[in-house]
């Protein structure tokens, strides 16, 4: 079975986008968050970019040749993870060319001096639709999520520093505050809150598998609310219990010195009400003295006094 992050990139890999500005936007995240570039002795940039998602594979090889002008040599490498899932992990590698240093340019990998952009992409990010483009490239690169029926949790791992931050200050420009992390040697931005990753999933286009997730979620919630409401019966059930054990001991007590006998009518009624109904809340006694539920606790709380006193008398 596909884990749920699976599932959201094979969704998002197929996502139709049309809009050429966004291609070269989701293009760069994807392949900063998965590319290891590579120069030729005449300075041409080449890229190796890795994944295990064979859908997220075929969209970078798509939109690389598609946004390249020229033709460009690529290879496509597919071995078998050492992992236990033994999952294939596909390599697209891009040839170094001078046709590839033209589509670099354009992603903004390649400054105006010609030197390498660590991970500043403003350039590409002047448009709402960009910088959601440029999210989606970033989770299908490097993000994961959970499946909503355990905990809440989506988060964006990268090791490039720069490229981190921009992505931090994207997520702010959209609402959301983000977690931030250290594993091993990436940086991580995460999301723990479900309303924020369902928001973020949708934003990025992953529509189909939020009726997934809401229906996960609004199920998960209502078994915690009923465990809510079940702990809380189970709490005040206790509660009675207790005070039922301990109202009728300390009537027994009185009972052994003869003070029942000497008490208002009203007391004993209550008192004679409790002991043959040991079991009984507080609103069955109401019903059987015929009074109400704050009488009977004012009662049963002074015949308590009653007790607890002589017990004090005879120390």
């Amino acid at each position: 079975m596909p884990s749920f992050s699976m599932e959201v990139k094979n969704e998002l890999a197929h996502f139709n986008e049309s809009n050429i500005c966004c291609l070269y936007a989701e293009l760069s995240a994807l392949l900063r968050m998965g590319g290891t570039f590579v120069l030729n002795m005449r300075h041409h940039l080449g890229i190796n970019f890795s994944t295990e998602n064979a859908a997220v594979a075929r969209r970078v090889l798509a939109f690389t040749k598609g946004l390249c002008i020229g033709e460009i040599n690529t290879e496509l490498i597919v071995r078998r993870s050492r992992r236990l899932q033994k999952n294939n992990y596909y390599t697209i590698r891009v040839l170094p060319s001078k046709e590839t240093n033209n589509l670099f340019e354009k992603l903004g990998f390649i400054d105006g001096n010609g030197g390498f952009n660590m991970g500043k992409d403003g350039a590409l990010l002047s448009k709402y639709c960009c910088k959601e483009a440029y999210l989606r490239g970033a989770f299908l690169g490097g993000g994961s999520v959970n499946r909503p029926d355990g905990g809440y949790h989506l988060e964006i791992s990268t090791s490039n520093y720069e490229f981190f931050c921009q992505l931090d200050v994207l997520l702010g420009q959209f609402g959301f505050s983000a977690g931030k992390t250290m594993r091993k040697e990436n940086y991580v931005l995460y999301l723990k809150e479900s309303e924020a990753i369902i928001s973020f999933l949708r934003m990025i286009g992953a529509s189909q598998i939020l009726e997934e997730f809401e229906s996960v979620r609004n199920l998960k919630e209502v078994r915690n609310q009923v465990n809510r409401l079940v702990n809380c019966e189970t709490a005040n059930l206790q509660k009675t219990v207790d005070a039922s054990l301990r109202q009728v001991k300390n009537i027994t007590e009185l009972l052994k010195r003869d003070s029942i006998d000497k008490l208002p009518d009203t007391l004993r009624k209550a008192a004679r009400a409790r002991i043959e109904n040991p079991d009984a809340s507080l609103s069955e006694l109401a019903q059987i003295l015929g009074i109400g539920k704050s009488g009977v606790n004012h009662r049963l709380r002074k015949l308590e006094a009653m007790a607890r006193s002589l017990k004090e008398c005879e120390k």
